[in-house]
């Protein structure tokens, strides 16, 4: 982000990615506040966010057009020699610009976008872009597939890995995550497991506990592949009473721990489980839209249970 001045808030620090619209009304106080006191560049990079805050709640058209704010001002710049205005705003605009085409299920009209970022922040003379350039290659393998899926997820892993700086190497755990789920898809569980694994050290050892669940439910989930039924079944219950200690409900646990009772042959055990999971994951819209039906599955595992 633009360094912000003492009375400018980091605004990145203010990101909740499970509360989007709490954080774009955070986001647009400050932009009212900073009126024409922020600098260009702040202001910018701020709009990227409150861009992103947009897509993440579905609401693509109010998405683009806020970056079509960032683009305007940045076509302004255009003819600025120093280049100095558009290179961290530059690179934000096109990641954002990016992830709003790809969550509308454009991966076509985003990949160029991604790779643009990837090569401006990687570009000669561009100082502190190690976190961008890390997001950028992040994104581009999600949108690529099987082995190009992998190999950009390596070259974000290898510049987070060699990179002094925190905001890149914080991307590790995502990226053993991802590169995981890439292995899963093609069926290689053991290769998988280990991905998981090595996400879960590295969210711990950033700091990032709150993340580390996701990547011990992700292990269970690879050993349900495995075979390891049982094992699976004792992971994904010791997450759901920490899940119900600390006041919470996991629809991802519950399915999990429905599917493992399955495959032991304890349907009626499963039953309750699966309802548990229809009725807190069919909350969720990006699920409802994507993966009609796996709710479906879920509901159809869960009737008859008390309360489905």
């Amino acid at each position: 982000m633009a360094s912000p001045s003492r009375h400018l808030p980091d605004f990145d620090a203010l990101w909740n990615y499970d509360r989007p619209a709490e954080t774009e009304q955070a986001f647009l106080a400050i932009l009212e506040q900073i009126a024409d006191d922020g600098s260009s560049a702040y202001r910018l990079e701020l709009l990227t966010q409150i861009a992103r805050t947009q897509g993440l709640q579905r609401r693509f058209d109010a998405a683009h057009a806020t970056l079509d704010r960032v683009q305007a001002a940045l076509d302004d710049r255009a003819a600025d020699e120093s280049g100095t205005e558009t290179g961290t705003p530059g690179v934000r605009y096109l990641l954002e610009r990016g992830r709003v085409f790809n969550s509308a299920g454009e991966p076509e009209r985003a990949r160029p976008l991604f790779l643009a970022a990837w090569r401006q922040a990687t570009a000669a003379g561009q100082d502190g872009q190690d976190g961008y350039a890390v997001d950028a290659a992040h994104m581009l393998g999600i949108v690529e597939s099987a082995e190009q899926s992998l190999e950009w997820n390596r070259k974000a892993l290898a510049l987070a890995e060699g990179s002094a700086d925190p905001r890149a190497r914080r991307w590790r755990g995502s990226l053993y995550n991802n590169m995981g789920w890439t292995y899963h898809a093609a069926s290689e569980y053991e290769l998988a497991l280990a991905m998981f694994e090595s996400a879960r050290d590295a969210w711990e050892a950033d700091g990032q506990t709150g993340r580390a669940p996701h990547a011990r439910w992700a292990i269970a989930r690879a050993l349900r592949s495995l075979g390891r039924t049982q094992e699976a079944l004792a992971r994904q219950q010791a997450l759901l009473e920490e899940g119900e200690r600390a006041g919470m409900s996991g629809g991802l646990v519950s399915e999990e721990i429905g599917e493992c009772l399955l495959a032991l042959g304890r349907e009626q055990e499963a039953q309750p489980h699966f309802a548990r999971a229809w009725a807190l994951l069919s909350q969720d819209a990006w699920l409802a839209e994507a993966e009609p039906a796996r709710l479906d599955h879920l509901r159809m595992l869960g009737a008859g249970s008390e309360g489905a």
